[in-house]
């Protein structure tokens, strides 16, 4: 099945739903802030869980105690799509149990 990328008014209308999420150099991306390495590393683990669940995959950069994710659809030209925001709702959902913000 094709993945067609998403209108600029769809990528706005869904990130205004995702708070802290940010478009920067056509990636959806975020940064989040734990309190310890630890607990960084612990959620760079389930967010890959949750990649490999999706089949759809960001970059994931892991520092001291912050975990950033920059994705986009390679399949699409690079473009933003229903994937790539899927994957951030179910971050965003599951990293506040990690104690990220």
């Amino acid at each position: 099945m094709a993945v067609e990328p998403l209108s600029q008014k769809e990528i706005e209308d869904r990130l205004a739903e995702l708070p802290g999420w940010a478009v920067e150099e056509g990636r959806l991306t975020r940064t989040f802030r734990l309190a310890t390495h630890g607990a960084a590393a612990a959620l760079v683990v389930h967010v890959a869980q949750v990649q490999e669940e999706l089949d759809h995959h960001s970059d994931l950069t892991l520092g001291y105690n912050t975990v950033r994710l920059a994705v986009n659809t390679h399949s699409a030209g690079g473009g933003l799509t229903e994937l790539d925001f899927s994957l951030a709702r179910k971050v965003a959902d599951l990293a506040p149990a990690h104690g990220a913000s």
